[in-house]
């Protein structure tokens, strides 16, 4: 299949669930987050990705050295807030479009990711604004 046919193609949803993907659609990150947790917990599932276990040593070691060499692909981590806590949050804000309150909430947790997948450029950028601010940023 081409790319183009891939991205043509669309999975039919009942209006029920038509309605409740607009709802998701208009919740924060916040709130997903919590309702992952409310819907991990209720069916005793989990939404992470299961990890393979069995591959050998010295391909893993292999892998991972390569892996680390063509990294495309950067988490951005807020270490520490510093002095400007306000400044951090607006800067939060501006790039992970959160609400106040979610800025907020994710900065007094720090260290926590502010964004992942991102590419080297955008993760410099987003590094740049925070030190610029008084907060230290680490990309992994």
């Amino acid at each position: 299949m081409t790319e183009e046919k891939v991205e043509k193609q669309e999975t039919k949803l009942s209006q029920e669930a038509e309605g409740l993907l607009k709802t998701v659609e208009q919740m924060s990150v916040l709130e997903l987050s919590h309702l992952v947790k409310a819907l991990e917990e209720k069916f005793g599932v989990s939404a992470s990705m299961p990890v393979m276990a069995a591959v050998a040593g010295a391909q893993a070691g292999q892998a991972a050295a390569a892996a680390e060499e063509e990294k495309s692909s950067f988490l951005v981590e807020l270490s520490k807030v510093g002095a400007n806590k306000i400044q951090v949050i607006k800067e939060i804000r501006a790039i992970t479009n959160l609400g106040l309150k979610e800025a907020k909430d994710l900065v007094d947790s720090a260290p926590k990711p502010i964004k992942e997948d991102a590419t080297k450029e955008e993760a410099e950028e987003i590094k740049k604004k925070l030190t610029a601010v008084g907060a230290t940023v680490e990309l992994k």
